[in-house]
């Protein structure tokens, strides 16, 4: 039986929470690799009362499925799913395999870097990576109801084809939902892909925090907890989160 989360099924009988401020935390980069960091990060946000998550889950890394390369990662998803956190589909390999005509090219490396595995494919490939992650995902009995793109690098045929198959999509600027009804919100995230990023980008994410509106959308990658400014960092904007209610993306669909 496919998987979604429990707040997702049951968002016909029961909607979002009914607060005014929320906040929303997304785990990126949850592959294999990965598994042993975002476990501890997923422990580390239940301390500091962060009940819900989403997950963001890379269906092939290197190009090997996750349910035959990591058993007891699906079976740690399908347990986190059942406790409330979602899974959205964040790409299938996580890394570009093409390169787009300048100038989308140099955009594409400053959103993810060798990560930004959409820009430069046409419809067809990019149908075909984000079909066989879903089936992938399908097989391993999680059945995702968003997509976030990698470095958050969209195409036009990637919205599309998100368009007809998810009910919401997620870029730097807000969640995209089939149904129109958006939720624009920034979102913090830190940078790791550069020297720059890494010295500069807590500072930035400090200063957004500081009027975050009545969503804060927190990204958190495994690679953060790397590098103890980081972290402090994370902490920093928890603890600025105070007592907003812990909302999944899946959770944002239902009428407020």
């Amino acid at each position: 039986m496919l998987l979604r989360s429990s707040a997702a099924a049951q968002l016909a009988v029961r909607p979002a929470a009914r607060s005014s401020d929320r906040l929303a935390v997304a785990l990126h980069d949850v592959e294999p690799r990965s598994f042993a960091r975002c476990r501890e990060i997923r422990e580390w946000l239940l301390e500091r009362d962060v009940e819900r998550i989403t997950l963001l889950v890379i269906p092939a890394a290197d190009l090997h499925p996750i349910g035959s390369r990591a058993p007891a990662l699906a079976a740690w998803l399908r347990c986190r799913v059942a406790r409330g956190d979602a899974v959205a589909q964040h790409g299938l390999s996580h890394k570009a395999d093409a390169r787009a005509r300048w100038p989308r090219s140099a955009l594409a490396s400053w959103q993810g870097g060798s990560a930004a595995e959409f820009p430069g494919l046409d419809r067809d490939d990019t149908a075909r990576r984000v079909r066989t992650g879903r089936r992938l995902l399908n097989e391993i009995e999680l059945d995702p109801l968003g997509f976030v793109a990698p470095g958050y690098a969209y195409t036009r045929a990637l919205k599309e084809e998100l368009a007809d198959s998810f009910e919401w999509f997620a870029d730097l600027r807000g969640i995209h939902t089939r149904a129109g009804a958006d939720v624009r919100s920034p979102a913090l995230c830190l940078g790791n892909s550069t020297p720059l990023k890494r010295a500069f980008s807590p500072a930035v994410v400090r200063a957004a925090a500081r009027s975050p509106g009545t969503l804060m959308r927190v990204d958190i990658h495994p690679a953060d907890f790397d590098l103890p400014g980081h972290v402090a960092t994370l902490a920093s904007l928890l603890e600025r989160a105070g007592s907003r209610d812990a909302v999944t993306y899946d959770e944002l669909l239902a009428p407020i």
